[in-house]
């Protein structure tokens, strides 16, 4: 029998003083069986910053042909491909020539992910964003995660500062472009 997806709720109070978004959320993320804490997390954390009128997630791993966050306009358009982990060239190919604006959050070794798209096919690779955490940043998170979660989360001058069940995290966002 296969196993199903394991639901987690997040109930986010989020303060993105960078962008001048302030909101309560509550999300309701599916765990795919395959999919791991940190992946999760990246997800999560994803949707936050990227935060605005639109935003969904995807079907997530179970989904080809989608990003794990996307924001759409009222028609439908797709203005934002978020990523999370690792994805290959051509997938971030095919989400920029769809999107107004490519991303991706990873907690990998920038420089790696970087190289590994170098000299492949990328529409708009110049304006590509990778965005990475400190170390042991997403790690923290995991350790404090649970199936019901309260959230904090605070982005001033690209400093995360995060309070996951009474857990706090910081870490700085850094922006990575290739090239």
């Amino acid at each position: 029998m296969a196993l199903g997806a394991t639901i987690h709720t997040f109930d986010v109070q989020l303060a993105d003083v960078d962008r001048g978004v302030y909101d309560e959320l509550t999300l309701r993320v599916a765990r795919h069986p395959s999919e791991t804490d940190a992946n999760m997390i990246l997800r999560v954390l994803a949707y936050c910053l990227e935060f605005e009128e639109g935003i969904a997630f995807s079907e997530g791993i179970s989904s080809q042909d989608e990003p794990a966050v996307l924001v759409r306009d009222l028609t439908g358009r797709v203005l934002a491909w978020i990523e999370v982990g690792a994805p290959d060239a051509e997938r971030l190919h095919h989400g920029s020539k769809l999107a107004d604006r490519t991303v991706v959050y990873t907690q990998r070794e920038p420089a790696k992910l970087l190289a590994s798209w170098a000299g492949k096919r990328i529409h708009r690779a110049d304006e590509l964003v990778l965005h990475t955490f400190d170390p042991g940043f997403v790690d923290g998170a995991v350790a404090a995660l649970e199936r019901r979660n309260t959230v904090t989360l605070s982005i001033t001058e690209r400093q995360l500062y995060l309070e996951l069940n009474g857990t706090s995290l910081t870490s700085a966002v850094h922006d990575h472009r290739l090239g």
